[in-house]
């Protein structure tokens, strides 16, 4: 996914303020606004009163599409019959196309998880490639 740069000086703000624990970042709200997986995200330990004080991700659902098949979410591993051949594999089960199984398929349980991934994708990226200089509020790339 690419991230404009103003999204990364805003993501590398939020990571330093949880002092580098990511465990504390979380999804204070959601929603798909068409073709956009908006995420506000906050501090688990300084909850916001509003979503104006969250820092708001926008999200193409292509991506988000990529991540629910990179993730096998939206599959189970099951065995096929070959058509022709008759015999018997292992294969995954699409049970349906990524956002119409998030849509229509997921559990709530399951919902979350393909964001909290959505998440970890998005801090993974940011972090693998850029390195914060907080002397002069520009990133280094690695």
């Amino acid at each position: 996914m690419k991230l404009t740069q103003k999204l990364k000086n805003q993501l590398w703000w939020l990571i330093i303020t949880v002092d580098y624990n990511y465990s504390r970042i979380c999804i204070a709200d959601h929603e798909i606004n068409g073709e956009i997986l908006i995420l506000w995200l906050e501090d688990k330990h300084d909850f916001k009163n509003s979503l104006d004080d969250c820092l708001q991700v926008d999200i193409p659902l292509k991506q988000f599409a990529k991540v629910i098949k990179t993730e096998n979410l939206n599959s189970y591993e099951g065995t096929k019959v070959h058509p022709t051949k008759k015999y018997v594999y292992k294969d995954r089960i699409e049970i349906n196309k990524p956002i119409k199984w998030y849509q229509e398929d997921a559990s709530t349980t399951e919902q979350q998880w393909a964001r909290e991934s959505m998440l970890k994708s998005i801090l993974t990226q940011l972090v693998e490639t850029e390195v914060y200089d907080g002397s002069n509020d520009e990133m280094l790339f690695v």
